[in-house]
C-alpha cells in the first residue's frame, strides 16, 4: 500500500536576470530550477532554524554546567520558599499543568 504525500506549492516571480542565474546554477549541479530553488531554500531554512533555536556555549561554560549538574549547590532560602509555595499550590489544587506549552 502506497502512502500519498501531500504537497504544497510555492511560486515566485523574479526578474529575468535572477531566473537566468538560478538556471545556470541548477544546470551546474544537474538539477531543475525548481529542485535547485527548493533545496537551496531548505538548506537556508535549516541554517536559520539551527541558529535561532540552538544555544551555543564555550567549553568553559559547558564544564561549569556539567559541574553544576554533578554537584548542585545546596538550596538557598529563596529556593526553599519557592518549593514551599509550589507544594502549597499542589496541595490546594491551584497548580495546573503547563506541560507542553511555551507560555
Amino acid at each position: 500500500m502506497s502512502v500519498v504525500e501531500e504537497r504544497g506549492r510555492i511560486t515566485a516571480r523574479v526578474p529575468l536576470a535572477v531566473q537566468e542565474k538560478l538556471q545556470e546554477a541548477a544546470d551546474l549541479v544537474g538539477a531543475t530550477v525548481n529542485q535547485f530553488v527548493v533545496q537551496s531554500a531548505l538548506e537556508k531554512a535549516e541554517q536559520i532554524i539551527d541558529r535561532e533555536t540552538m544555544i551555543g556555549v564555550t567549553r568553559r561554560d559547558a564544564a561549569m554546567l556539567i559541574d553544576l549538574f554533578e554537584n548542585p549547590p545546596k538550596p538557598n532560602p529563596a529556593l526553599k520558599r519557592a518549593l514551599e509555595r509550589y507544594k502549597g499550590r499542589i496541595k490546594n489544587g491551584s497548580l495546573r499543568s503547563t506541560a507542553g506549552s511555551d507560555s
